[in-house]
């Protein structure tokens, strides 16, 4: 691993610029939005020169030492990459959205402070070269997400503030105990391609299973997984930049990152399967995709809806990590760009339909294709994705996952992502029937929809631009430098012998 600061610098282009968005009067709006798209725009161009330098083989890292065995370090790895590559370029996406939907709306000078804090926090999560560091970047994004989930001050986001806290911090408390349990027996914490667990969990294999079990309930509240996941949906009372980070970029993936981590770097895939832990995990996987879908069944309420389909999706990825199978490793990563695109560009569109219709529920969405014709179609591009219709980018993911289920002996694997598909299409499709097929002035929902007002490029453009990208990351997934092409690069390294 060679040293450089280039990690520093990255995570610096959005921690660095926090106290100065906090500083700025609300009414510097002109320089606050210059702040965030530099630096985000900065920070894109660091990570593709990064990405370059990784590709090649060159792996980079800093750190020190804070007690024997117990470091603070960032180390950018193939998989740190994957995951900071999603949130560079959907952050500098998502300012530009959320300057269009919040610029002219209380509060601006701490929303874009803890909205930097939240970007910092996961590209921390994403470098961390060690579990240690990998929970204090995890417990800073509960710290930086908290204010955001509460930024329209009503009781309701109130409560759900606090709901989100109790899940979080218990989740974080519990990963600490893993932490430090891992410390002790391991003498280390660092992150290894392959896993140090080996020697361990052959002298001590209860002891490795208790701890594995330890690490995974920890992540799982942020990943989502039944039955920690109750305060994604209440989490939803947010506006809906910070729904769209926390569903693509920052929370749930953070803990669905973690997860790989834990399987793939602390212990090694070979150990977890020794272990008899994996099926168990894909077990817990495959009832939160089915539990998901069938609650986004009954919620009329449209961000509802869109939160407990990330409740299912996002456990694709834990699932195609647990099938022990390099293809579904694929199909996990690549999930996790996949997802990322899909629901950042339907939360957009949700946020859309809400400031210029007034729409925010599904039995109002009676003919909003024709008058938000841009919106609606980025948004059936992504719904028709996370059906998985072929090319877009939600099919490639399922066909590795599926193709891996078989690989692994788990048949059983291809009637869930079928059933799962099935249930996407029956609460998918009726939200693009009525959009595009159902009058305005017809059903219950007319009068919701009633009004309208003209919404600027800087919410028009942000979710057609990320519809782009999952045609594209689909129609082109074998290209060079697509999701689907590093994943394998970094599934190559993480199932070597």
């Amino acid at each position: 691993m060679e040293f450089t600061l280039l990690p520093l610098a990255i995570l610096f282009t959005s921690l660095g610029i926090v106290p100065l968005l906090f500083a700025l009067p609300e009414r510097s709006a002109r320089l606050r939005t210059t702040i965030n798209l530099t630096a985000a725009a900065i920070k894109v161009g660091l990570v593709a020169w990064l990405s370059w330098r990784v590709s090649q083989g060159t792996i980079y890292g800093v750190g020190f030492e804070v007690l024997p065995g117990l470091a603070f370090k960032l180390q950018a790895d193939p998989l740190a990459i994957l995951f900071i590559a999603l949130s560079s370029i959907l952050w500098l996406i998502t300012t530009i959205y959320s300057v269009g939907y919040l610029e002219k709306g209380p509060h601006r000078a701490r929303f874009f402070g803890f909205f930097s804090l939240c970007v910092a926090a996961t590209v921390g999560i994403a470098m961390a070269g060690n579990l240690f560091t990998f929970l204090l970047f995890y417990e800073l994004l509960t710290i930086a997400t908290y204010p955001l989930v509460i930024h329209r001050g009503t009781a309701e986001a109130l409560r759900a503030g606090r709901i989100y806290l109790i899940y979080t911090l218990a989740g974080g408390l519990v990963l600490l105990v893993g932490t430090l349990w891992l410390w002790v027996m391991a003498g280390s914490t660092d992150f290894a391609a392959g896993g140090m667990m080996a020697d361990i969990a052959a002298a001590s294999p209860v002891q490795a299973l208790m701890l594995f079990v330890v690490l995974i309930a920890g992540l799982g509240v942020k990943a989502a997984l039944v039955p920690f996941h109750a305060w994604l949906p209440i989490a939803m009372v947010a506006p809906a930049p910070v729904s769209a980070l926390l569903h693509a970029v920052a929370v749930v993936k953070a803990g669905a990152f973690g997860i790989m981590r834990v399987v793939y770097e602390v212990f090694g895939i070979h150990v977890a399967v020794d272990l008899g832990v994996t099926l168990p995990l894909a077990i817990a996987a495959g009832i939160t995709i089915i539990y998901g879908s069938l609650r986004a069944l009954t919620q009329d309420d449209i961000k509802k809806r869109l939160a407990y389909s990330t409740v299912s999706q996002v456990s694709y990825i834990t699932l195609g990590v647990a099938l022990a199978s390099p293809i579904a490793a694929i199909g996990a990563l690549a999930h996790l760009i996949h997802q990322g695109l899909m629901k950042i560009t339907m939360f957009m569109a949700a946020g859309n339909l809400a400031e210029g219709l007034g729409v925010k529920s599904v039995s109002a969405m009676n003919g909003v294709g024709r008058r938000m014709p841009g919106t609606m179609l980025a948004f059936t591009l992504a719904a028709l994705a996370m059906i998985g219709l072929p090319p877009l980018a939600g099919f490639v993911s399922k066909w590795y996952l599926a193709s891996g289920g078989l690989d692994a002996g788990q048949g059983w694997v291809i009637a869930l992502l079928l059933a799962s598909s099935l249930l996407n299409a029956a609460y998918f499709l009726p939200m693009l029937h009525r959009a595009w097929f159902v009058d305005a002035d017809a059903g219950a929902g007319a009068q919701e929809s009633a009004r309208q007002r003209p919404i600027g490029w800087m919410l028009s453009a942000p979710p057609l631009v990320t519809a782009a990208l999952v045609l594209i990351a689909g129609g082109l997934a074998n290209a060079p430098f697509s999701p689907l092409e590093w994943t394998r690069f970094v599934v190559a390294i993480e199932y070597r012998e």
